[in-house]
């Protein structure tokens, strides 16, 4: 579930306990290990103890004597100073050829970082206050006070992983790529001008950036990375300029979407769906807790992986009669999420698609045929408590057929036949009313639902004003 980049900075930090006692000596208060005949920074720590942290202003030596041996300081090791909230400053010698990852993650508190001049490998160049790797122009690490070069060409991977006292930063037109969690979790930035020099941004550069409120991608930016604005919970513009050749922001959508397939690959609580996409892209809208509600229209076929995931403050969807497939862990834990509409025109679900959805207590499933019908594991868990609250509302004559199913008949306190075809407006009776929503939803007055689609050909039109008033007259309902 989700990508590999979270889990590996989630992996990196349960490391720390087996990094922090590991150091070979400490002098000076700070840590190292021996490699060979040269000494890495490591993290603060003493043999049986736990991680202490580094704080204050750190000077790293060139050299460090231990037990009457002179070690060449040569490299830092990755997590050494990772979340270390009270440290402020970092020199680091010319010595040191090698950083590991992270080394500097989830500091804070970090306002200055120098590299000594002479450095072969790194460079704070024209006072930065950034480690920047000199070969290639790529900031590798930066802190709140960092001023980015016009030379750099690239922000590094978590290059400011966690620095919640970073609130504004100037990109210059140098910078073509910025990293995968360039910004990660920079939860006091509230806004940033991407320059129109940037092709690339990666996976979840801008993710957890909570104060972030709008952000204008340029025309020249033709690679985005999957969850590039994940947990921007107070996100409500995002504009693609005109003349992007892959993405764009129709209809004023609040939204990118990529303009050759259709799909909607980006989010946020604002966004109102085109009627021209066709997808609902892989984790498009994940963890948009702002989001409350949002229209899926008739020309989206599929629900991506992941795509409304984490929503909890979505109380209500309605999915329409053109979608076919709702992907693995769609609607998991949209918390807030108390009813849900499934038409008959879907043939699959995936797994755990509205897993953990621990609020939801009417599902009104439109589904004719369970055996056409790829039904995932786990579709309608939920973690906790009982499932006697939930009820599965479906059509008449089809409720032996749930009870039967191993999918569907554990996740509900009971199934009910009271859903029928025609009955538009929801009050479980076919009538002129019906015709009159249906009317409307043709006109565009209001949003379709799956039971207005009488004739089943994943449109609403006149045909099945006609097969309503055929039911009426017919004085059936189903």
């Amino acid at each position: 579930m989700k990508q590999l980049f979270r889990f590996s900075v989630m992996l990196l930090a349960l490391l720390l306990p087996l990094t922090a006692t590991a150091a070979d000596f400490v002098v000076d208060d700070i840590s190292y290990n021996i490699n060979g005949n040269e000494a890495a920074v490591t993290r603060k720590g003493k043999p049986g103890y736990l991680f202490i942290g580094y704080s204050g202003d750190v000077v790293i030596p060139a050299t460090v004597t231990y037990n009457g041996i002179t070690y060449p300081v040569t490299s830092i090791e990755a997590l050494a100073f990772y979340r270390c909230t009270e440290l402020t400053s970092v020199d680091i010698p010319n010595s040191v050829t090698e950083i590991g990852q992270e080394a500097f993650g989830r500091c804070p508190g970090l306002t200055s970082i120098v590299v000594e001049s002479g450095n072969p490998r790194f460079d704070s160049r024209n006072n930065c206050n950034a480690i920047i790797e000199t070969a290639n122009n790529v900031l590798i690490v930066g802190c709140k006070n960092t001023i980015i070069p016009n030379s750099v060409t690239e922000i590094g991977n978590l290059a400011f992983d966690a620095c919640d006292s970073l609130t504004s930063i100037v990109i210059p037109n140098s910078v073509t790529r910025i990293g995968d969690g360039a910004f990660y979790s920079c939860e006091g930035l509230t806004s940033i001008n991407i320059p129109n020099s940037v092709t690339s941004i990666g996976q979840e550069a801008f993710a957890w950036c909570t104060g972030l409120t709008s952000i204008v991608i340029p025309n020249s930016v033709t690679e985005i990375g999957v969850g590039v604005f994940d947990d921007c919970t107070e996100l409500a513009g995002i504009v693609v300029e005109s003349g992007n050749p892959r993405y764009d922001s129709r209809n004023n959508c609040n939204a990118i979407i990529e303009t050759a397939n259709n799909v909607l690959i980006v989010g946020c609580k604002n966004t109102t769906i085109p009627n021209s996409v066709t997808v609902i892209g892989y984790w498009a809208f994940y963890t948009c807790s702002g989001l409350t509600s949002i229209d899926i229209p008739n020309s989206v076929t599929e629900i991506s992986e992941g795509a409304f995931s984490d929503c909890t403050g979505l109380a209500s969807i309605v999915i329409p009669n053109s979608v076919t497939e709702i992907g693995d862990y769609a609607f998991y834990c949209c918390d807030g999420l108390t009813s849900i509409v499934i038409p008959n025109s879907v043939t699959a679900i995936g797994d755990s698609a509205f897993y953990d959805c621990g609020r939801l207590t009417d599902v009104y499933c439109y589904i004719a045929d369970l055996s056409k019908v790829s039904s995932g594991n786990d579709q309608f868990y939920k973690r906790n408590g009982s499932y006697s609250g939930r009820t599965l509302h479906v059509l008449h004559g089809t409720a032996d057929a749930y009870r039967a199913d191993e999918n569907w008949y554990p996740y509900f306190g009971q199934i009910v036949e009271d859903i029928f075809i025609g009955d538009v407006n929801g009050d479980l009776e076919v009538n002129i009313a019906d015709v009159n929503v249906a009317i409307d939803m043709i006109l565009g007055g209001n949003s379709s639902t799956p039971a207005a689609d009488v004739n089943g050909d994943g449109e609403i039109n006149i045909a099945d004003i006609n097969a309503i008033i055929d039911i009426i007259l017919g004085g059936t309902r189903n």
